[in-house]
């Protein structure tokens, strides 16, 4: 079981406290289909809350992980294949990437970017604009839960700061996964949800096969 440190998950000690770095070796499962029915349902559905005051840098993302890497640099290890780094360094040279939203790899190490599943923006308006420095913190570099994915340039730029009720994978095979962890990381990080967005998740997650 996952234990909460002021309603939040135990991903937060990872920033927030000391700790070894969980492994790594395979990004973290989404849960099957009935625990994301089930989360779904228990989502509490808001109004969207104002974005003044949201930057991105309030998140602090890519901050630097118990290993002495950043957590890019972590995600680009755990999720690359071929991976090649400078001697001495965590930044990674060569390597393919494979962005599950389009259905494409990359293979340059700089259009090969790190998208959050429930994006930032998203994340504020959903309930994160009260949170502490160090929650938000915690959310941005969040390596325990789904939330850190691999994604092309092109297929990011077509998400930006949105959810799925206005935006959706162009690659469908994953709309089953990506609504199981979208829908894990609002239940995790207690964030709310709308009806709109409900609708859609629901949608998507009809795709799954048994």
């Amino acid at each position: 079981m996952r234990h909460a440190v002021f309603g939040l998950p135990a991903t937060a000690l990872l920033l927030i406290g000391a700790g070894a770095s969980p492994a790594l070796a395979d990004p973290p499962p989404p849960p099957s289909t009935a625990t994301a029915r089930q989360e779904l349902a228990a989502l509490t559905v808001d109004s969207p809350h104002s974005m003044d005051g949201y930057a991105r840098d309030k998140f602090d993302i890519w901050s630097t992980q118990p290993g002495g890497c950043t957590t890019r640099q972590t995600v680009l290890a755990r999720d690359g294949k071929g991976v090649e780094d400078k001697p001495s360094s965590c930044q990674p040279t060569s390597g393919s990437w494979y962005s599950a939203y389009d259905d494409a790899t990359v293979t340059e190490v700089a259009k090969a970017t790190i998208d959050h599943m429930v994006p930032l923006a998203e994340a504020w308006r959903s309930g994160a604009d009260t949170w502490s420095a160090d929650q938000r913190k915690a959310f941005g570099n969040d390596l325990k839960d789904p939330q850190l994915l691999i994604a092309s340039e092109s297929s990011n730029t077509s998400k930006s700061d949105s959810g799925p009720a206005d935006w959706k994978p162009t690659n469908h095979a994953f709309w089953c996964t990506y609504a199981k962890d979208y829908t894990h990381i609002k239940s995790v990080w207690k964030l709310t949800t709308t009806d709109q967005e409900k609708t859609a998740l629901s949608s998507m997650l009809d795709t799954c096969t048994t």
